[in-house]
């Protein structure tokens, strides 16, 4: 019997050894400890875009602004050429309101300007259409309308009213940065890299300032080298008129100092006068060069006031030799509510072809006329410049026989 009990007893505990040992397989190890590197973390936060600094700036008269660049929504741009230069640069789709000048839907609008190109307009009138009054405009408002310009609720006012007193009175009145513009009739002009160079800082465009800044000066070089080698005694005299003096030209209102000539390299008749800017000159100066002049240029906006003269006098143009030997052109008007400096740019290339055709003989005006238009706006506006009334189909040698007949 005690041999039974035994032999059950080592039976109970074989059995319990083999079922600890069971478990003890089929438990899951330990995790090992971890090390520093390897504990889990909550990702880290994206931290936020810092909000654009403000800064101080210089505008072109001198007045210094305080702005946070590339912050602003809601621009109003006022006085002769600032909505031009603006559109140069910004996105015109922040304006939020524009001079009845530059809206040909307005009623009550000055006009004066509606037949020759602005390109500006051409390239962005539709935007500019839909947008509400931030004053009159036009060479006869010499004052902002503040109360206008309050009413479209600017963040920004880019200005072409060179006056500090003014500009600062304006700026205290509006509560928001007026940032002061300077205008040019020269392309070529430091007023003009200045400018384009503070409205890229203003706006947060400093790579497409400097991109149109260095498309004029490599523009200006390639004209300037194409007539370098050209010897001064085989120039040809030439007689630029028609140009514009707060609406007044004709025939007689000239320049010695005329910027596309000398960019150009092109002679000019009247070199040995110091006048400077756009003047008039005496009917007799105009008969004593006459014979002198190989070329006339007449700008297309004079045409209008000059076709009423010659249908009183046909012989006003006897004594220049260029109207005798038909060599006289027509280059695109570049004033209208101050200068169009895409045109100036593009009448300096025909110019340069006209008195010198061998070394320009690979141009096409249209095709030049579309890629400087395209760097200044972004569009090819060639036809569209062409078609207007004061253009008279664009770039040509006049007929001298009948084109004022």
């Amino acid at each position: 019997m005690k041999k039974i009990i035994a032999m059950l007893l080592a039976a109970v505990m074989l059995f319990a050894l083999c079922a600890c040992g069971q478990k003890a397989a089929e438990a899951p190890a330990p995790a090992p400890a971890e090390t520093p590197a390897e504990t889990q973390t909550e990702p880290a936060a994206t931290a936020e875009p810092e909000p654009p600094a403000e800064t101080v700036i210089t505008d072109m008269i001198g007045r210094e602004v305080t702005i946070v660049p590339g912050n602003y929504k809601r621009i109003v741009c006022i006085g002769a050429g600032a909505l031009r230069m603006f559109c140069y640069i910004g996105d015109p789709n922040l304006l939020c309101g524009v001079e009845d000048i530059d809206n040909t839907t307005a009623a009550e609008r000055p006009k004066m300007f509606d037949s020759v190109a602005r390109p500006y307009v051409l390239a962005y009138g539709d935007i500019f259409n839909t947008l509400p009054s931030c004053g009159v405009g036009g060479p006869n408002a010499q004052t902002a309308e503040a109360e206008k310009i309050l009413a479209c609720e600017p963040d920004l006012v880019i200005s072409e009213y060179e006056d500090v007193e003014k500009e600062d009175a304006l700026q205290e009145q509006l509560g928001v940065p007026v940032i002061t513009l300077k205008g040019s009739q020269n392309v070529f002009s430091e007023e003009f890299s200045g400018t384009m160079a503070l409205l890229g800082k203003v706006l947060a465009k400093e790579q497409r300032a400097q991109e149109l800044v260095d498309y004029v000066a490599a523009q200006g070089a390639e004209i300037a080298a194409r007539v370098a080698d050209i010897p001064d005694e085989e120039k040809p005299l030439v007689y630029i008129c028609g140009l514009g003096n707060w609406g007044t030209t004709n025939h007689l209102m000239t320049s010695a100092k005329f910027p596309v000539f000398m960019k150009a390299g092109i002679k000019n008749v009247l070199a040995d006068m110091d006048t400077p800017g756009v003047f008039a000159i005496e009917e007799e100066k105009f008969v004593d060069i006459g014979a002198d002049m190989d070329i006339m240029i007449i700008d297309a906006a004079a045409v209008k006031n000059i076709k009423p003269l010659y249908a009183e006098d046909s012989t006003m143009f006897d004594s220049s030799k260029a109207w005798q030997n038909g060599k006289v052109y027509l280059q695109m008007a570049y004033n209208a509510y101050y200068t169009n400096l895409e045109t100036v740019l593009m009448n300096t290339w025909y110019a340069a072809s006209i008195v010198y055709p061998e070394q320009f003989a690979d141009l096409d005006m249209t095709a030049k006329t579309n890629e400087i238009t395209e760097m200044f706006l972004g569009k090819p506006l060639a036809d569209q410049i062409f078609a207007c009334p004061s253009s008279f189909g664009g770039y040509q040698q006049i007929d001298t026989a009948n084109f004022f007949s």
